[in-house]
Parts: C-alpha cells; sequence; structure tokens
C-alpha cells in the first residue's frame, strides 16, 4: 500500500531530515516504495538517483512538480541492465542538445549544427566520433569569448571578466540541468566515455555562455530544462518507448 497522494504532493527543494519537513522527488520515490525515509532508495537505479537528485534542484518550484508522474516509474530499476544506455543518453544530451544550445546563443551556428547533425552517441566509438565537432567548438568558443573580451574591455581586464562570466555561465549551466545529466553519463559510461567528450563539452558550453547577461541566458536555460526533463523520462525506460 501506497500511503504518498501524487494528486495533492509537492516536491522540494533539496533533502530533508524527515518527510514531515517536505520530500524531493528520490525522496517521494522511497515513500512510495515503502522503503525509510532516503533520497537514495535501494530500489532505484544508482544513475537514475544521481540524476534525479540533480535535476530535482535545478528546476524551479513549477517545473519541479513535472517529475511527480515519473514517481511510480523508479522503483525496480536498480540492476535492471539499462545503466550503460542511460549514460550514453545523458551525454548524447549533452553534447547534441545541452551544448548546441549555448553555442547557438554564442552565433556559434556553424559549430551548433555540426553536433546536432552528428548521429546519436550510443557507445564509446559514437564518442569518440563526435569528439572532433567538440574540440572544434571549444576551439570556436574560446577564440569568440577572448576577442569579445579584448575589443570591450582589453587585455588588462580579461582575467577578471572570465571569472566573473565563468562564474555566471557555470550557474545558468546548473540551472538547465547539465550537471545532473553529466553525472549520470560519467556514472554509468566512466572514464572511456570521459575520455572522448567530457572536458572539452563543459568548457566548450561555458566559454559560448560567458559573454551573455543572465536575462539572455534565461530562455535557453527554460529550454533546457524542459529537454532535461524529457530526457530524464527516456532514462527511466532506458531508451525504450
Amino acid at each position: 500500500m501506497h500511503h504518498i497522494n501524487l494528486d495533492t504532493i509537492t516536491l522540494a527543494h533539496a533533502g530533508h531530515r524527515t518527510r514531515d519537513q517536505g520530500v524531493c522527488l528520490l525522496e517521494a520515490v522511497a515513500w512510495w516504495a515503502d522503503e525509510a525515509h532516503t533520497d537514495h532508495p535501494a530500489c532505484v537505479s544508482p544513475v537514475l538517483t544521481s540524476f534525479g537528485i540533480s535535476l530535482n534542484d535545478a528546476l524551479p518550484a513549477a517545473k519541479r512538480q513535472q517529475l511527480v508522474p515519473l514517481i511510480p516509474l523508479l522503483p525496480g530499476t536498480r540492476a535492471d541492465g539499462r545503466d550503460e544506455t542511460r549514460g550514453y543518453l545523458a551525454l548524447d544530451w549533452l553534447l547534441r542538445t545541452y551544448l548546441p544550445a549555448w553555442l547557438d546563443l554564442a552565433g556559434l551556428t556553424a559549430e551548433a549544427a555540426a553536433l546536432r547533425d552528428s548521429p546519436p552517441v550510443t557507445g564509446l566509438d559514437s564518442a569518440h566520433a563526435i569528439r572532433p565537432h567538440v574540440d572544434s567548438a571549444r576551439s570556436a568558443a574560446r577564440a569568440a569569448a577572448r576577442a569579445a573580451a579584448r575589443d570591450a574591455a582589453g587585455d588588462a581586464a580579461w582575467a577578471a571578466a572570465r571569472d566573473a562570466a565563468r562564474a555566471a555561465a557555470r550557474a545558468a549551466a546548473r540551472d538547465a540541468a547539465g550537471d545532473a545529466a553529466w553525472a549520470a553519463a560519467r556514472a554509468a559510461a566512466g572514464d572511456g566515455a570521459g575520455d572522448a567528450a567530457w572536458d572539452a563539452a563543459w568548457d566548450a558550453a561555458w566559454d559560448a555562455a560567458r559573454d551573455a547577461a543572465r536575462d539572455a541566458l534565461q530562455p535557453t536555460v527554460d529550454l533546457l530544462q524542459d529537454s532535461a526533463i524529457r530526457l530524464y523520462q527516456a532514462m527511466i525506460t532506458g531508451g525504450a518507448a
């Protein structure tokens, strides 16, 4: 018997000491599965747990409620043999959805299109195959950011501008649930896939976004949040319909 009413529950940010204080997504799943209060329920895939915790906290309150229908789908995913697939779904999203969105924002549309048009990342070979496009995007984004900084403030101000803009871009990236996909992909796919794209993709996304004001970033953040929710739904089933 389930003691949680999905029609009335409100998912809250972060973890909680007791259910009386509220529940995040994974705490609600533990409740649904009749487990003790925890944000790491034993019945859920560790990849989905990592992603779900990050996604829950990255989303604003209204969008967080879109995760409620997923609560009954998460129990039973531990050791179901789909975690590697889930990791590559997350990596594919990072490289062919998340990164191109920031590149478009920076005006690097050719680099964004090259990534979007690449074959889906479904394994180590396809992760290695897309790396040249990621490297190209990283180089282009860094060159554009440096040129813009020099034009605006000169070389002397570049270091300070870089640090401030990178902090803003990282905050926006976290809001867009990029950290959640990153953790899921790394946990499931391991260092092999990481060698294909991790650092290059992350640097390119930050470099592409660093010159934009936060207000300008928000529409991209909104789109990526919606996309990340759909990604999480696909990851629960391992990509199956």
